[in-house]
């Protein structure tokens, strides 16, 4: 068989087929058209069979869109040499398997074995009954084998003593679930196939009490991909300082998972993607657009490493799982409603408002209407095997962790058990499920007033996909014990205590150096003698007014006089506030217990010049009695889009087209001008698809029709992405059956 050449793939890493032969040995190496002659004085090679349909099908590695020999490791894989000559009876093999820049057997980055013998190493061969012309041999490499790009040479005495020396080829090895010696193995068949083979997803995002579907393609198996992946961990901090010892500690999927955290962003060094969260996106594209891992992949390694911009949190996560999953570590993307992010780790957020609602910039502190990280799955080893499972990982840049911007892995079972002590970062993933919230009014730097406090706001509907559907599966168990259960405020007490948290009775003080005190007292706020609540009258449309009513109760049987400040303002998922849209002040008198409703309106005009992309607002009201406790009621809306509908106009076949037909509505009541509809999904389409949408009339319904022609047969997901400058992105997605090639 011909060394073949890699065609078609420019853009994409190139690297040398698995079946290329080379000769070291004294003899010349012999030429003919279509074939390498390789000789071993005695013995002759035509060309090497890395027997791919074989190997693929046992390691589960067929979806890898590569020429090259993809295995798993702790699994046995076949390779035939087909002879020139027969091999003599003297002929002594030794086979040498060699990755990383320095490759060594001190660091397990090389293993030198001979046939039907184990190296010290793990490492083994055999030789199988075979036809006449050829040798088959069956090489195993051990479950803790370091993964990468190996080098497979074969070394060979003759009965003459003379040695010779033939590169077989390369191979990539990869991490392996279906071993149960490997660190990462999933016992469950339909988990593996979830969370390692499945090349498409959903994210979930909104609000806790509206959670939206976002598809996104992982699309691991893509052409480059895995070879993009592998250069992540070439391009490491970790990599430049020592290449060495980075590569001899690819064995563990600790070390792995924990650099990939640390190179899917760019804060340290030339990672995958650049975060931001404020301004415009001009210099880059708005994080809301992206759809899949694979364009950003490829942008990146294209650029030269140089930075995608820009990225937030769901898009740190979809590219994680994308790496993590073509490495063969079973991941999963989480999605956590009112995450934390507690800067100071005191298991407390302090929020300060002033006396009309606005939010004061006081404390770094903050919580996410939602924030999504990873879960991969594996074994503990450093920690013990309580803490196997499933550990959190987090590729947003958002505290330093021992120095560089990487978070994680942390065990979820010690995230539960409040031991947050233990390595890594299992502190900051505690917060973030965990922390109490407290909100302030500050009225000036010596006076202000705890109004709300609540230990059940942080943490909610932890949710993921579930396994073989794209239903929600709400994971909030496996973080904590129920909210407000003994047992859930014994393990809150208990990471106080192990972070050096301590009461006071007026204030929470951090004994640990280098932490600053909280402000948050750990008393109950006083409580107030009315109670409130915002309520929507409809559902909110971009390009439509809002509507909503203040409900005020009187809780007690005095009659009360109660000032009101409204205020509404756009805002970013991270909860800041970006744009002032409207202020309100009322005065409503409430009888003995009774109920007053105030109504109003934010109009479309009044919104629409300051509402952020991701179509998010805020709405407060400062309720304050004398005498009696002051009364913050707070109201999360995100303006829906209108649906995109998508048909499939036939049935899916590989290599056969198919049109698509997507149907979409301009929501404004104004012409908008210089859309783009974008469609991608693994497995249907190479590249991502834009078609420019010119002009849509206010109201106006229209359809585009492309089509598409599937390469992989299966479960596919195509996503559709309608972009336009007047409003946030239009998504959707539909599942396709494709059947294989007739």
């Amino acid at each position: 068989m011909a060394a073949r050449k890699h065609s078609g793939n420019q853009g994409f890493p190139q690297k040398k087929s698995g079946n290329t032969v080379e000769q070291n040995s004294l003899q010349p190496l012999t030429k003919s058209y279509g074939t390498c002659l390789v000789s071993f004085l005695a013995l002759k090679v035509a060309d090497v069979n890395w027997q791919s349909k074989l190997n693929k099908a046992a390691h589960h590695t067929a979806d890898y869109s590569s020429t090259e020999a993809i295995l798993r490791r702790g699994q046995a894989f076949s390779i035939t040499l087909n002879l020139k000559t027969t091999a003599e009876p003297g002929d002594n093999f030794t086979f040498i398997a060699s990755t990383g820049p320095s490759p060594s057997e001190s660091q397990q980055t090389k293993a030198v074995f001979s046939l039907s013998e184990e190296s010290a190493s793990g490492w083994s061969a055999t030789r199988e009954p075979s036809e006449p012309g050829c040798i088959n041999f069956t090489i195993s490499s051990p479950a803790d084998a370091v993964i990468g790009r190996y080098k497979l040479k074969l070394q060979m005495v003759s009965g003459n003593h003379k040695v010779s020396s033939t590169l077989l080829g390369q191979f990539v090895l990869l991490f392996n679930p279906w071993c149960p010696n490997d660190d990462v193995y999933m016992a469950n068949e339909k988990e593996r196939r979830e969370y390692v083979l499945n090349d498409s997803g959903i994210i979930f995002q909104g609000l806790e009490k509206r959670i939206q579907q976002e598809a996104w393609n992982y699309g691991q198996f893509e052409e480059g991909i895995l070879d993009i992946s592998l250069s992540i961990l070439d391009r490491s901090l970790n990599h430049h300082e020592d290449p060495a010892v980075d590569v001899s500690n690819r064995n563990n999927p600790i070390y792995v998972s924990r650099v990939i955290s640390a190179m899917v962003n760019s804060n340290d060094e030339k990672g995958v993607v650049e975060g931001k969260w404020n301004g415009k996106y001009r210099s880059g594209t708005n994080p809301l657009q992206w759809s899949g891992s694979v364009t950003i992949l490829r942008k990146w390694y294209r650029g030269r490493y140089k930075p995608v911009r820009y990225g937030q949190c769901w898009v740190f996560a979809g590219v994680m799982c994308t790496v993590l999953r073509a490495l063969g570590i079973p991941t999963r993307v989480i999605t956590n409603f009112n995450s934390a992010h507690d800067t100071n780790i005191n298991l407390s957020i302090d929020k300060y408002i002033d006396v009309s609602g606005k939010t004061l910039d006081l404390s770094e502190d903050s919580v996410w209407n939602f924030h999504v990280w990873n879960e991969s799955w594996f074994i503990r080893r450093d920690l013990g095997s309580f803490y196997d499972g499933w550990q959190v990982l987090d590729a947003t840049p958002q505290e330093k962790s021992k120095g560089i911007y990487q978070c994680g892995p942390a065990s979820t079972r010690a995230i539960k058990e409040g031991h947050v002590n233990l390595d890594y970062d299992s502190s900051f993933a505690f917060a973030a499920v965990n922390a109490d919230y407290v909100t302030w009014i500050h009225y000036s730097k010596k006076r202000k007033e705890r109004i709300y406090s609540d230990t059940k706001k942080i943490g909610k509907f932890i949710s993921t996909k579930a396994v073989g559907t794209n239903s929600r599966v709400d994971v909030t168990a496996n973080y904590k014990y129920p909210e407000g259960s003994l047992k859930e405020r014994r393990v809150y007490k208990k990471a106080l205590k192990l972070l050096g948290v301590r009461s006071t009775g007026k204030k929470a003080k951090i004994t640990r150096p280098g932490r600053r005190p909280s402000a948050a007292l750990r008393q109950p706020a006083q409580k107030p003698t009315i109670s409130g609540k915002l309520i929507l009258d409809a559902s909110p449309v971009i390009g439509q007014d809002i509507l909503l009513t203040l409900a005020l109760r009187n809780l007690i049987s005095d009659v009360k006089t109660i000032k009101v400040k409204l205020r509404a303002s756009a805002i970013l998922y991270t909860r800041r506030p970006k744009a002032e849209i409207l202020q309100l002040s009322r005065s409503i008198k409430l009888g003995s217990e009774e109920v007053k409703e105030i109504s109003f309106k934010i109009s479309y005009s009044q919104y629409k010049n300051s509402l952020m992309d991701d179509r998010k607002i805020l709405v407060t009201a400062v309720c304050k009695t004398k005498p009696g406790a002051s009364l913050l009621v707070e109201k999360d809306i995100v303006l829906q889009d209108p649906f995109l509908t998508i048909k499939v106009l036939g049935p899916a076949v590989v290599h056969e087209p198919v049109n698509v037909q997507v149907t979409f509505t301009n929501p404004l009541s104004e012409v908008v001008t210089d859309c783009v509809l974008r469609a991608e999904g693994s497995g249907l389409l190479k590249e991502q698809l834009r078609i420019n949408v010119a002009r849509m009339a206010p109201m106006e319904s229209s359809t585009v029709e492309f089509e598409i022609i599937p390469y992989k047969s299966g479960t596919r997901q195509l996503q559709v992405d309608l972009v336009c400058k007047r409003f946030s992105d239009i998504k959707g997605f539909v599942m396709l059956d494709v059947a294989p090639a007739q």
